[in-house]
């Protein structure tokens, strides 16, 4: 019966507790027993556990009896990192109520506020609960102030939750049945279903996440995905009871899943609107659109023979993550590899860290890099046209560049007062140009900067923590594109360029990340019987230059006194057989040299 359905999501920043509230909350209901009850349930991936981090969202119906009547809870957990932000709002979006968690011995962080502004603009109930009361450190009179003043939410009717000990969560319960709406919806209306997630299953395709507005589907049902057309035969219906619990069908309201034989990830999109083929809805459900990748970078196996293995390996991880984007690529210094688009650099870390534990494989990783609009000269009847570039092997040549573009975020940073300045620092040596700052309470300010994007990638989060003692919360999203002077540094090796080790920079940044990739190669090549000079080259211009010194033998050992002449006979055989071994020598490139420049930071 649609009146006793809750649909509601647990929405917070990084690390405020929310997985821990969901065990909660799912002990409660006892859909699973004490002997298979783990922490962190819904994470089911190793590196969710590790970082203690959601990544993949997850959903489930939890049972609950209030006053003798029988209710069905559904939670859409959502991920809490900035580069998953469509997943949240879609999870948003299939609900009705979101509890908004603010962890008690830190207050309101920068993704609480911009999580919130999610729910808002879906109109959703929010609840506010402060979590973590039990810890020392907890301080709820500021909190409760923060709540007031930060999200103009009523901090009188905010609940106090300890999760880890699961004091106050049957307040919580009741919070959800009276305070949350229930769906509004016509199960006699047609089909009208969004798409919050979806997961792949070996044996029976691709598993589709709904959240039903209008109509009903059940088995044996045809369906159509209105986004490609595309339809389809369901085959089951069901809900989360952790496992998948089959049911008869799906009416107005619910949260479950289809098996309908979709065979690959990339067919399904999430915000997609699911409908009936016979009898479909009128229009979409809105807010859908195509998740593009920000941050790209190339994957080459360490072993060129391993590459099938690598390619294998990135098929079933796309089978799960439709958000990762590949092609082929091809290095003259790494082999064949492949080039990645990604959400984020959070992404990419997880990405590589579930190829080496999940397939067992070793790769390097190039510098990542951002997609450049770059106006080209010379284009039908020499017009200039525009290209995106996200590979410095792209890159046009420079007499024919008129200009580039790069991608600019808007960066919001929240931090307590005394670190102002070194927020302030870090952010003008990346290029960000302040747009607003306001002082939350006596302690804590609130700073917004528009910045480029690629400034981000190497080393500005974990030098946000370090220079904040880890109290900063940063929040971000891209604005879009703006003018820039670019050039693509290129690595010479011996005289040889390294395509591998190739970046695309602003200009004035050139300098210094050549002279800083240069010192770190010096220390991760091995030296050889010759010199070997590392340069950082603009175009034909040389920029940066280390040199890797030779192994000697003293071939003066045997020369005891004597004339000085057969001294220098000797030294000059040295030197030519040295220079002739230069011009045949080939460099071997460590991995370890690859991973060094990506740690760009000076130390």
């Amino acid at each position: 019966m649609i009146g006793n359905i809750r649909n509601f999501c647990i929405i917070a920043h990084i690390d405020h507790g929310k997985s821990t509230l969901a065990d909660r909350l799912i002990q409660k209901g006892h859909i699973v027993d004490e002997r298979n009850f783990q922490d962190q349930i819904l994470d089911n991936m190793d590196i969710e556990r590790e970082r203690g981090i959601t990544i993949k969202s997850q959903a489930v119906t939890i049972p609950y009896t209030s006053g003798g009547v029988e209710y069905e809870l559904n939670l859409v957990d959502t991920p809490g990192h900035v580069d998953f932000t469509y997943e949240v709002s879609r999870a948003i979006n299939s609900c009705e109520g979101a509890l908004l968690l603010v962890d008690a011995t830190q207050g309101v962080q920068a993704q609480t506020l911009s999580n919130m502004y999610l729910a808002l603009e879906h109109n959703l109930e929010i609840i506010p609960v402060i979590n973590k009361i039990d810890m020392q450190a907890a301080d709820i009179r500021m909190t409760k102030t923060q709540i007031d003043k930060d999200l103009g939410l009523d901090s009188s009717t905010a609940l106090l939750v300890s999760a880890r000990q699961g004091t106050g969560v049957d307040e919580l319960f009741e919070a959800i049945i009276h305070r949350i709406p229930p769906p509004s919806g016509d199960p006699s209306a047609p089909l009208r279903a969004l798409i919050f997630d979806c997961h792949y299953d070996p044996y029976r395709g691709v598993v589709v996440h709904v959240r039903l507005f209008d109509g009903s589907i059940s088995k044996g049902m045809k369906i159509r995905f209105m986004s490609n057309g595309r339809e389809h035969d369901v085959e089951a219906v069901g809900v989360f009871k952790l496992l998948l619990a089959e049911t008869e069908e799906l009416s107005a309201g619910d949260v479950g899943y289809i098996i309908a034989g979709v065979k690959t990830v990339s067919d399904v999109k999430v915000g997609d609107t699911v409908t009936g083929a016979e009898n479909p809805c009128e229009k979409q459900l809105p807010g859908f659109r195509e998740v593009k990748p920000v941050v790209f970078s190339s994957i080459y196996p360490v072993d060129s023979n391993d590459y099938e293995e690598l390619r294998s390996s990135l098929e079933k991880l796309k089978l799960n993550d439709a958000s990762l984007v590949y092609e082929k690529d091809s290095s003259a210094a790494l082999g064949f590899g492949f080039r990645c688009g990604f959400l984020g650099l959070l992404h990419l870390e997880v990405v590589q860290e579930r190829l080496e534990r999940e397939f067992d494989q070793s790769v390097i990783f190039t510098a990542p890099s951002v997609r450049y609009k770059v106006r080209v000269r010379g284009g039908p009847g020499n017009l200039t046209e525009e290209v995106f570039v996200d590979n410095p092997t792209d890159y046009p040549d420079e007499g024919r560049i008129e200009g580039a573009d790069e991608p600019y975020i808007r960066a919001a940073i929240i931090t307590p007062k005394e670190f102002l300045g070194n927020i302030m620092n870090l952010c003008l040596e990346k290029r960000g140009v302040q747009t607003n700052m306001t002082y939350l309470d006596e302690r804590r300010v609130e700073i917004v900067y528009d910045m480029p994007l690629a400034e981000v990638l190497f080393d500005f989060y974990d030098r946000l923590k370090s220079t904040t003692r880890g109290y900063a919360s940063f929040d971000y999203d891209i604005t879009g594109y703006r003018p820039t002077e670019l050039v693509k540094l290129d690595i010479l090796l011996n005289g040889k360029t390294v395509d591998a080790l190739s970046q695309l920079v602003f200009k004035e940044n050139a300098y210094n990340r050549a002279r800083i990739i240069c010192e770190r190669l010096v220390d991760e090549i091995p030296r050889q019987q010759f010199k070997i000079p590392i340069q950082g080259a603009i175009g034909s211009q040389i920029i940066a230059r280390e040199t890797v010194n030779p192994l000697r033998k003293d071939v003066l050992a045997k020369c005891y006194g004597g004339d000085i002449t057969r001294k220098r006979k000797l030294l000059e055989k040295q030197k030519e057989g040295k220079k002739r071994m230069r011009m045949v020598g080939d460099v071997e490139l460590p991995q370890s040299a690859f991973l060094a420049v990506l740690k760009t930071k000076e130390e």
